[in-house]
């Protein structure tokens, strides 16, 4: 295995891996089946619990793969449902109460909705709501009051170690680590495992993949009309980053299989001149 490069995805999940409005994968289950056939790990890297996590992982078929959760802020180790690093939502939540009552109650959180409201705004079953609310490491959100109280809010929390990333529907607060930090450690982890380099694929339609798809090695932008998307990024100067035509799965199925097959050209023509 030594010096033979292998790869690893990594998918956000909501509007890129899932369908926005339905959160169906259908669309992608030619490259899912692909994937494994070959052997190439897909670490999935949501803002998703991991109680959330552990069963999509299973029915998508990779529970032997490591899995980003909660934006970054933690890790799912292969074949368990629980995170084994020690939680620290409830100091999240200690934190929000300190601050000002005025920035404070500008921000709702999942730990102020019912399992009914949590379903209402993200049109998850209200089991898969529940699962949603068991957080570990974050506190997803949405802000009500002005930019203004916006930057003072996120003042605030820089002050008190917690930093804000903005998904594809919610502000996110966690004590940091970001899903760009877990691809770095995973990749390392891999790279000792194999013995060898490691090319990253990642894949994201949100502001809070950006950093992800810099730090891979190649990556793509899934288009989402739901929401203002992703803007402009310099990797698409050089081909690094491509941009899919399609939302959802069916764009991450495209996305996918065209990074596969110019891979496998890339290591033909390479082939051919030496």
């Amino acid at each position: 295995m030594t010096g033979q490069q292998r790869i690893i995805i990594f998918s956000d999940l909501d509007g890129t891996l899932l369908d926005h409005a339905d959160y169906s994968w259908q669309a992608a289950l030619p490259t899912l089946k692909k994937l494994k056939e070959q052997d190439i790990p897909l670490v999935l890297a949501s803002s998703k619990t991991a109680a959330e996590m552990a069963p999509l992982r299973a029915a998508l078929g990779f529970d032997h793969c490591e899995a980003i959760v909660e934006n970054g802020a933690g890790v799912l180790p292969p074949h368990v449902s629980q995170p084994t690093a020690q939680r620290s939502h409830d100091g999240l939540l200690a934190v929000l109460t300190s601050m000002p009552e005025a920035l404070h109650s500008c921000f709702s959180g999942f730990s102020d909705w019912s399992v009914e409201e949590v379903s209402r705004r993200t049109g998850l079953d209200l089991a898969a709501s529940e699962r949603a609310k068991m957080r570990d490491f974050s506190e997803p959100g949405l802000w009500s009051g002005s930019d203004a109280q916006l930057q003072e809010f996120l003042q605030a929390l820089k002050a008190k170690s917690l930093f804000a990333q903005q998904g594809g529907r919610f502000l996110t607060l966690s004590f940091g680590a970001s899903k760009a930090d877990r691809l770095c450690e995973i990749v390392s982890l891999y790279e000792n495992r194999w013995d060898g380099p490691v090319e990253s694929f990642a894949l994201g339609d949100a502001a809070n993949d950006v950093a992800m798809l810099e730090a891979a090695s190649r990556g793509a932008i899934i288009p989402n009309p739901a929401h203002g998307g992703i803007g402009p990024m310099q990797g698409e100067k050089d081909g690094r980053i491509i941009r899919a035509t399609m939302a959802g799965p069916v764009g991450w199925n495209e996305s996918v299989l065209s990074f596969l097959a110019n891979r496998v050209m890339t290591k033909t023509e390479v082939k051919k001149e030496t």
